[in-house]
């Protein structure tokens, strides 16, 4: 269990670094303050502050998130507020704090009457027991003290997400799910190397297994199968099929050796109970290309092969009716691990690339909340020539949220009932 609970956090955690990082690498290129980074969700466990960002690690480990000034983000500040500031030599404010746990004789006790932290950047209150109030100014890179200890920067006008061209915002709402892909094709080229190649889709002969039809007969590595009973046969797939279907029966090979030469060879396929059914087989793998070319290109091709699966998988929920035990949640993903963790560190990238791929998809999906649907706002401020009004656009978010949340139950308890209580 620990071993699949670690494979977990490393896989998901590759994914969702992965993922943040193309945002927070596209808003630093935008000019976008990230105030911060943070992996996991609930409660801080871990904060370090480095430049103008704080990397931190929360509780929950099924996610993270990358805050930008501006984005989606509401300030802790509130008018009324107990503070304690620390001024530099000139009297401008460069620490909040708003946790009020510093007990410097450097520290200010400040009680908040007003503030505006993103364009006149000024802190008015009442300091100690003085009655009348004194006004801060505060510098552009003063610091911020959140309750649970989070130190961030204060968020200037100019360095706001909706301060950055449209173009760049659409850039940094794409770029989580473009590094998922990145990182999929990354981990099915790497999975091409350490397996020693990629299987073949050519109806080529791979490894033959001893003791069965194939090992009987003259099939060798590397022969082409032409055709099986006066049928041509051009996939690796074809040719399974056509053996499935047989089982038992005489099947009439037409074959071309690694010379080109061809010949005949008639294999009756071993019968084998597949799912209550009878299927055929005969002994031999697919064909494995060892090529730095095909090793290479791998990563590619299985990419765009598990994106095309998965939107034929979207369509069919408007063709055949959506279900929700057509889709899994993270308790679907940890109880698949301990499949993956058997098949050691060929199962693990594997299963890297294959979510990686996934929730990219999932991401672009154009539902609001997710990168998809932050993406379909930025399209019709584009048509409209000026964006929806931060109002509209939260009450959109919201809506969205809330349908993730009810569809994350539905799937996290159908994902319970499916895997641990059947």
């Amino acid at each position: 269990m620990i071993e699949n609970i670690l494979a977990f956090l490393l896989v998901f955690g590759i994914i969702v670094v992965v993922h943040e990082f193309g945002h927070f690498y596209f808003a630093k290129r935008a000019g976008i303050l990230v105030r911060e980074f943070a992996i996991g969700f609930g409660p801080k466990l871990f904060h370090h502050r480095k430049g103008e960002t704080t990397y931190t690690i929360r509780m929950l480990p099924v996610g993270g998130y990358v805050r930008m000034a501006g984005y989606e983000e509401e300030a802790d500040l509130r008018p009324g507020m107990a503070v304690k500031v620390t001024l530099d030599k000139a009297d401008k404010v460069e620490k909040i704090d708003i946790q009020g746990t510093n007990e410097s004789v450097d520290t200010v006790p400040i009680e908040v009457s007003s503030f505006d932290l993103e364009e006149e950047m000024y802190l008015t209150g009442r300091v100690g027991t003085d009655t009348e109030e004194k006004t801060f100014q505060v510098n552009r890179d003063a610091l911020l003290v959140e309750k649970d200890g989070t130190i961030l920067q204060v968020a200037p006008k100019d360095r706001q997400f909706q301060s950055a061209s449209l173009l760049q915002r659409m850039l940094t709402n794409f770029a989580g799910p473009l590094n998922n892909f990145i990182l999929a094709i990354l981990a099915f080229t790497l999975l091409a190397f350490v397996q020693g190649g990629v299987s073949s889709n050519d109806s080529l002969i791979g490894e033959i297994t001893e003791d069965t039809p194939a090992a009987e007969s003259n099939l060798e590595t590397g022969d082409r199968v032409l055709s099986i009973g006066g049928e041509d046969v051009e996939s690796w797939n074809e040719m399974v099929m056509v053996i499935q279907e047989n089982p038992g029966e005489e099947l009439a090979f037409q074959m071309e050796d690694k010379s080109g030469n061809t010949y005949k060879e008639s294999i009756v396929p071993m019968t084998f109970e597949q799912d209550g059914e009878d299927i055929g087989r005969i002994g031999i793998a697919a064909y494995m290309e060892d090529s730095v070319s095909a090793k290479l290109s791998y990563g590619f091709t299985n990419t765009v092969f598990i994106i095309s699966q998965i939107f034929s998988l979207l369509a069919s929920f408007f063709t055949g009716g959506f279900s929700v035990d057509q889709l899994g949640g993270p308790v679907a993903i940890y109880a698949t691990t301990e499949a993956v963790v058997q098949a050691g560190a060929i199962g693990l990238i594997s299963w890297l690339g294959f979510l990686s791929v996934n929730l990219g998809i999932m991401n672009l999906l154009p539902i609001p909340a997710l990168d998809g649907g932050k993406l379909l706002l930025n399209i019709i401020e584009g048509i409209r020539g000026k964006p929806i009004s931060q109002d509209k656009e939260g009450y959109i978010t919201l809506i969205g949220a809330l349908f993730l949340v009810i569809l994350m139950l539905l799937v996290t308890w159908n994902d319970i009932q499916t895997f641990f209580l059947n």
